[in-house]
């Protein structure tokens, strides 16, 4: 019989129950129609490192590659942010606070931090040092994690590209004997035939040699 799950034992449930918390009280103070959460990181990650790549940024963050992508996006239609060409490297794009992100990221600041008060006013002085080293370990836990994933799949593809393209000279040298193999039985058949077709000839033309003979 499966082990059952104690959800006040699990840290999943309760790390989600805690960001939604969280996430509750920030769009309390903020309001309806201002930044979410995620936003708001995303402008302060950029704002504290201007010219990051996007790369960069899911590093920081935390927000998956095509969530984030996706969330730049419509803060570039907002005029949040602006996304450039990197001088190093001109297939990469870095991002920008605009102006308009600038004054969206400053006036939420007082509000973000009056949430977070919220939670750590519940906390005394020794829980939220605890808290936030035991964060910070299962955050740096994730960020070994994409990095891993984004190694993977980085190079797997690569990999196999090379052993595809091995294989396929290999294939075809096997096939080469096969079709020799073939060539020569096609040969050997019209050879046969021929032989066959020469020899009722032959046998009519002996006939009439010894006919004439004979004569």
């Amino acid at each position: 019989m499966a082990k059952k799950l104690d959800l006040e034992q699990s840290p999943g449930h309760l790390l989600r129950r805690a960001t939604q918390f969280a996430q509750d009280l920030f769009t309390k103070e903020v309001g309806a129609g201002g930044l979410t959460a995620r936003q708001f990181a995303v402008l302060v990650t950029v704002e504290r490192d201007e010219g990051l790549s996007q790369t960069d940024l899911v590093k920081q963050t935390g927000i998956d590659r095509s969530t984030l992508a996706d969330m730049i996006s419509r803060m570039i239609s907002r005029g949040l942010l602006q996304r450039k060409r990197t001088k190093t490297d001109r297939r990469a794009n870095s991002v920008n606070l605009t102006a308009a992100g600038r004054r969206a990221l400053n006036a939420t600041m007082p509000q973000a931090v009056r949430a977070e008060k919220m939670v750590m006013d519940a906390l005394s002085p020794k829980q939220r040092e605890n808290l936030f080293e035991i964060l910070g370990v299962i955050a740096n836990l994730g960020n070994d994690a994409m990095e891993a994933v984004s190694a993977a799949t980085g190079r797997k593809p690569a990999a196999k590209k090379k052993a595809a393209a091995k294989k396929k000279p290999a294939a075809k040298k096997k096939a080469a004997p096969k079709r020799k193999a073939a060539a020569k039985k096609t040969t050997a058949k019209k050879k046969t035939a021929a032989k066959k077709k020469a020899a009722p000839k032959r046998k009519t033309a002996a006939k009439k040699k010894t006919a004439a003979k004979r004569r």
